[in-house]
């Protein structure tokens, strides 16, 4: 290896890595800092030959971290705003972003040509779509323009005329210096939690690895769940998987965890909080 970048959330660097630059950065809105990783990374990249190869290693969370907006930053982000208030899931907010992009979509590849890319994900996305995983920056992409401006139409986003013009304009639809593999997936997390629970002596069941709703209606149905099995007496532990969403209705603190937590909360109310949890991980 000559020379890599690596970029993470705020507060996530351990440590100096030889030849690698660290930087951290904003997420789930995309910040100055996203857009200085992301240019460093292109200006890595830019004067490689067919002799190199890029080492792409991707993982949920790149749509914010890895960033180089067509529109002014602000407008970026605000967008990004929208998009995480209205209830948008992540395929419909990264179908917008890949095009308001000048890394996403298979963009950020495309300018690694002529040299070869190995890309090696970490999937966050039902069904790992690997076009959609951080907005996919190294995969051709498979959302098209129509569906872009039915998701501005759908939520009533505010774009500006600059942003509706790249909403026009394809993205990449073949790469062929690109080579993809799956490290991880939603899927595999809830095998691997599954396995350690039985090793601590807990029954896992496996109720869905396909969760797709309200972050509140997650919550009524796991606490719900947690309930109507609290009296059992067995050491039982529920597994799900998925991904969440939420419609801000005003200006509090907090997110997809906290709102399920909290909607959970209710339906474990008065059980024996020495037998029962709901515990959650993100990415």
């Amino acid at each position: 290896m000559d020379d890599g970048i690596v970029v993470t959330k705020y507060e996530h660097v351990m440590g100096e890595i030889p030849g690698v630059a660290c930087y951290e950065a904003g997420h789930p809105v995309p910040d100055e800092n996203s857009f200085i990783a992301a240019s460093k990374a292109l200006e890595l990249v830019g004067s490689l030959t067919e002799k190199d190869t890029v080492l792409f290693l991707l993982s949920g969370g790149g749509s914010a971290l890895f960033e180089k907006p067509l529109v002014p930053g602000e407008e970026l982000q605000d967008i990004t705003r929208q998009l995480l208030a209205c209830g948008a899931d992540i395929v419909e907010m990264n179908t917008i972003r890949k095009r308001l992009s000048a890394v996403k979509g298979g963009k950020f590849a495309r300018d690694c040509a002529p040299a070869n890319v190995f890309s090696i994900v970490l999937s966050d996305i039902l069904g790992d779509p690997l076009d959609m995983i951080a907005s996919g920056p190294a995969y051709p992409d498979s959302s098209t323009c129509e569906e872009a401006l039915a998701v501005v139409k759908k939520y009533n986003l505010k774009l500006s005329e600059r942003a509706m013009e790249l909403l026009h304009q394809e993205t990449p639809k073949e790469l062929d210096n690109v080579t993809t593999q799956i490290n991880g997936s939603v899927r595999e997390l809830c095998a691997a939690a599954a396995s350690r629970c039985r090793e601590m002596g807990y029954t896992p069941v496996l109720l869905a690895d396909q969760f797709s709703c309200e972050a509140r209606d997650a919550g009524r149905f796991m606490g719900s769940i947690v309930r109507t099995h609290a009296a059992e007496g067995e050491k039982t532990a529920w597994i799900a998987g998925g991904e969440t969403v939420v419609h801000l209705t005003g200006k509090g603190l907090g997110g997809r965890n906290q709102e399920l937590a909290l909607a959970a909360a209710p339906a474990i109310a008065g059980t024996n909080v020495n037998d029962v949890a709901v515990a959650l991980f993100s990415k």
